[in-house]
């Protein structure tokens, strides 16, 4: 989804070291700077990484498709759900309501402490990271706890991850799952969920199997679905701008279900 909005795809080692070549030149790939050791190892190159991505975060603008899924939810009785894996903030951004907003891996919008001391998480808001990109490192001051003085961290699930505080994720899966429990003629719209990392994937199988959902899977290189599902093997962008024509044309004609 964030793809089209111009931001990096990590999927594969070669699209990561291409937006982060001295990862590269380190022989680092994306499993292995996004693990919690490494604020501890190198906090300055760890924070280059997530700081970098931090700053290019806030500075990018949602495409049309996100403003295309919001018209989607808006007109529906019951509204909608995002249920997501990325931790950008973009759904956040692009104006869906936080309280409808399920992000699993956790927001690098926010902050913990990296022992972590105590179960408390605080707005990235006054972190203002400055990156030396031909290093990949921070050459501003690192964010620090200020109960312990250790340095902050993402509020992100990383790999190998058992410091990562999951009580804000928890309670969006809990307002999830009293969404799901009300919703009926449930339709899930997967968008650029791969199976390497298969947490979305996941909640889709779960809400076609416990809640008899309809399935449409957005995927260029992974759009095989099992069963009645639609396959819809384009990119983000032109397969929600595709269908939201479609549903435009069947309102025009009169179609009630549109």
């Amino acid at each position: 989804m964030g793809v089209d909005s111009g931001l990096p795809d990590f999927r594969g080692a070669e699209g990561f070291w291409e937006a982060y070549p001295a990862l590269e030149r380190a022989n680092l790939r994306f499993d292995q700077i996004a693990r919690p050791e490494q604020f501890y190892r190198r906090p300055e190159r760890a924070w280059g990484f997530y700081g970098h991505r931090l700053d290019l975060y806030r500075r990018t603008v949602p495409h049309r498709g996100f403003g295309i899924l919001r018209e989607w939810v808006a007109a529906r009785p019951r509204g909608g759900f995002v249920f997501t894996s990325n931790v950008d903030g973009q759904f956040q951004r692009a104006g869906f309501d936080a309280a409808h907003v399920c992000e699993i891996h956790g927001s690098i919008h926010h902050l913990q402490c990296t022992t972590p001391c105590r179960r408390e998480l605080w707005p990235a808001a006054d972190f203002q990271p400055v990156v030396d990109m031909e290093k990949c490192r921070l050459v501003s001051p690192l964010p620090i706890c200020e109960h312990c003085a250790s340095t902050a961290r993402p509020n992100i699930l990383m790999f190998n991850d058992i410091q990562w505080i999951r009580d804000r994720t928890e309670a969006q899966e809990e307002r999830l799952e009293a969404w799901l429990d009300r919703a009926t003629r449930l339709v899930v719209v997967e968008i650029g969920a791969g199976s390497s990392i298969p947490s979305v994937r996941n909640m889709s199988r779960r809400a076609v199997r416990t809640h008899r959902a309809d399935l449409i899977r957005i995927n260029t290189r992974q759009a095989d679905v099992d069963g009645n599902g639609i396959s819809l093997p384009l990119a983000a962008l032109d397969a929600l701008v595709r269908i939201d024509l479609r549903i435009r044309a069947a309102c025009r004609a009169g179609g009630s279900d549109a």
